[in-house]
């Protein structure tokens, strides 16, 4: 019984000492009192104190890291040292939370910048002095992992359908649809799959139109760009560089890490 009761009042204390925090016309409030003022351009959130002195910005990120993984965070800089941005996460009062209310409850709840006297300056510095750690899932982790294998390949497709890693010829599609050429992504449904080889004219795998199914030539499968609903929606067509990417993940010998070499102009002396 004493056990249950403390639990009740307990329960009841942190109720009764939570911030009620309330945005409106651009003026955030906390359990009644204006603290700090708000205007935002875009996704990016500008706060400023009472005077209406720019103070810090918050900009919201949403980006496609490799396939259907996105990573979500926010871009904080002080108005007043732009000398660094730092990213980190951010939280919402609920699911159904927009951008607004996002920053307003990061800023009060998580990263303490903004409390009932205000925004705290000194706090803001701290943060920047110590800036907490990114937490990222297993699949987020993994998708920047393949994402920095990709960047280093630089991968591209020229308008013959050559694919070439930084500026070197290593494979090449065939089967390519008639809009192939006019349009980056691939929307026709083929006869026949879209095949990509290597240099030496190796099969390395297939792109099956109508399914979305990559396919390399030892049996491996990937369902390019599931399609996602909410804020994470992302295109359902791939590109052909998408292509070629995502098989040089599933075959490493396809494409090998290299280098561009740049050899200027040779030129001959002749002795005098």
């Amino acid at each position: 019984m004493k056990k249950g009761i403390i639990i009740f009042f307990t329960v009841l204390g942190v109720f009764l000492h939570a911030q009620n925090i309330k945005t409106k016309r651009g003026i955030i409030n906390l359990d009644g009192i204006p603290v700090a003022k708000l205007s935002n351009k875009s996704s990016e959130y500008t706060f400023m104190d009472l005077k209406e002195t720019p103070l810090y910005t918050i900009k919201f990120i949403d980006k496609s890291i490799v396939d259907s993984v996105r990573d979500s965070y926010i871009s904080v800089n002080r108005v007043y040292n732009r000398d660094k941005t730092i990213e980190i996460d951010y939280s919402s009062p609920s699911a159904f939370s927009g951008e607004e209310k996002s920053a307003v409850f990061t800023s009060v709840k998580d990263l303490k910048i903004i409390d009932n006297k205000g925004i705290n300056v000194k706090n803001l510095d701290e943060l920047f002095s110590n800036v907490p750690k990114r937490k990222l899932d297993t699949k987020t982790k993994d998708a920047y992992a393949i994402r920095k294998k990709i960047d280093k390949m630089n991968i591209e497709v020229n308008k013959v359908g050559e694919i070439l890693s930084n500026g070197v010829p290593v494979g090449y599609f065939t089967n390519l649809p008639v809009s192939f050429g006019s349009e980056d992504t691939i929307m026709d449904k083929t006869p026949l799959d879209i095949e990509i080889y290597d240099a030496k004219s190796k099969l390395i795998g297939r792109y099956i139109t109508t399914t979305k199914q990559l396919k390399t030539a030892g049996g491996k499968s990937f369902t390019i760009y599931k399609e996602m609903s909410g804020r994470a929606s992302i295109l359902k067509f791939p590109t052909y560089k998408a292509l070629a990417e995502r098989m040089a993940i599933m075959d490493p010998n396809f494409i090998k890490i290299q280098e561009k070499v740049s050899v200027g102009t040779v030129s001959k002396e002749t002795p005098n």
